[in-house]
C-alpha cells in the first residue's frame, strides 16, 4: 500500500502521477462509455443528438478546467481555457477536411463515427508523442521558442491567403502512396476496415486481405490531424510550457470532435469567416512569443481574452454573413 502511495506520488513531467492517472482513467471513461454504451451499433448521428454530444464533452472539458484553475491555480486555469479554445477551434477547421475525405472516399454517414472513433484513439497517441517531443525541445533549446513563434506567424499569414483553396484529394500524394501499395476494395465494407476476399476474378484464386475505403479514411483522417498538429503544438506552447495542461487541454477538445464533426458537417459553409479569426489567432499566439521572448511573460488572462475575442468574432460575423435573408412577401395595391 505505502509502495502504491509513493509511486502516485512521484513526478512525472512536473505534475503528481496520480494527477495524470486520474486524467487518463477520465479518458478511458468517456471513451468506452462513447462507443460501448451510446453508440454500440453503427448508425447516422442526428444532429440534434451530436449538438448534445457535443455540449456534454464541452462541459466536461469546463469543469475539469474549473478543477485546474482550482487545483493548480488561476494561471493554470487560464492556460488550460485558452489552449482549450485553440485547439477547439483548430478542430472546427479539421471538420472541413474530415468531411472533405468521408466524401471523397464515399463513407455512408452510419459508419463515419466508428471511423473517426478509432481515428481519435490514435490521436491521444500521437499527441503525446509529439508534446512531449516538443517540451523535451522546449526544456533543452531556449531558441526553440524563436523557431515556433516564426512558424505561427508563417503559417497565420499562410491561412489567410489561402482560406479559399480547397484541398486537392484527387491528387494527393498520400492517398496515391496508399493505393499503389495495399489492396484496396473499391466498395466499403460496413464500418470494417480489413475483409477477405480473392486476389482476383479466377476461379481458383486464393483468399487474401483487402483494405476497405474506410481504413483508408481512417489513416486520412490520422494524417490530417498530424498536419494540424504540427500547427497546435507550437500554438499551446506559446501559451503555457507545462506539458500537463498542454496535454489535457489538447486531448478534451478533440474527444468532442468525433460528435462536433456531425453538428458541424451540414452547415460548414456558415462558418467560413471564422477560418480568418483562426489565423488571426495563431499570428498573435506567433507574436506574443516573440513579444514574451524580449520583454516577458504575456499576462494569461490577456491571452485568453485577445483569443476569445478573435475566435468569438470570426463565429459571430461569419453567422451574421450567412444569416438567412427576411423573405419578402409580395403587397398588392
Amino acid at each position: 500500500m505505502e509502495s502504491l502511495e509513493f509511486f502516485f506520488g512521484q513526478d512525472f513531467l512536473g505534475k503528481a502521477v496520480w494527477i495524470w492517472a486520474a486524467f487518463i482513467g477520465i479518458v478511458a471513461v468517456l471513451l468506452a462509455f462513447d462507443l460501448g454504451v451510446l453508440h454500440r451499433k453503427d448508425r447516422v448521428i442526428g444532429v440534434r443528438e451530436s449538438v448534445a454530444l457535443s455540449i456534454g464533452y464541452i462541459a466536461i472539458a469546463l469543469l475539469y478546467g474549473a478543477w485546474v484553475w482550482w487545483y493548480l491555480g488561476p494561471n493554470s486555469g487560464m492556460e488550460y481555457l485558452t489552449g482549450f479554445m485553440i485547439e477547439k477551434t483548430l478542430a472546427v477547421d479539421n471538420v472541413f477536411v474530415i468531411a472533405m475525405i468521408f466524401t471523397y472516399f464515399a463513407i455512408p454517414a452510419a459508419y463515419q463515427y466508428r471511423v473517426l472513433f478509432w481515428g481519435i484513439l490514435g490521436v491521444i497517441v500521437m499527441r503525446a508523442i509529439m508534446i512531449g517531443l516538443g517540451a523535451a525541445l522546449v526544456t533543452r533549446f531556449d531558441w526553440i521558442m524563436w523557431v515556433f513563434g516564426a512558424f505561427l506567424l508563417l503559417t497565420g499569414v499562410k491561412m489567410l491567403w489561402m482560406v479559399d483553396k480547397k484541398p486537392d484529394l484527387a491528387g494527393n500524394p498520400v492517398i496515391g502512396f496508399l493505393r499503389r501499395h495495399l489492396r484496396v476494395t473499391p466498395e466499403v465494407h460496413g464500418s470494417r476496415f480489413f475483409v477477405r476476399a480473392p486476389r482476383d476474378a479466377s476461379a481458383a484464386s486464393p483468399l487474401v486481405w483487402w483494405a476497405t475505403p474506410a481504413f483508408l479514411a481512417l489513416l486520412m483522417v490520422e494524417f490530417v490531424d498530424l498536419v494540424f498538429a504540427v500547427d497546435s503544438v507550437p500554438a499551446i506552447f506559446a501559451i503555457t510550457q507545462d506539458p500537463f495542461i498542454v496535454y489535457t487541454s489538447n486531448i478534451f477538445a478533440i474527444l468532442g470532435l468525433r460528435a462536433l464533426y456531425f453538428a458541424l458537417a451540414a452547415i460548414l459553409d456558415r462558418f467560413h469567416y471564422l477560418k480568418y479569426s483562426l489565423a488571426l489567432v495563431l499570428i498573435f499566439v506567433g507574436g506574443k512569443i516573440f513579444w514574451a521572448q524580449g520583454f516577458g511573460k504575456v499576462d494569461p488572462l490577456i491571452s485568453l481574452s485577445v483569443t476569445g475575442a478573435l475566435l468569438g468574432a470570426g463565429v459571430l460575423y461569419s453567422l451574421y454573413r450567412t444569416r438567412t435573408p427576411p423573405s419578402s412577401s409580395p403587397t398588392s395595391d
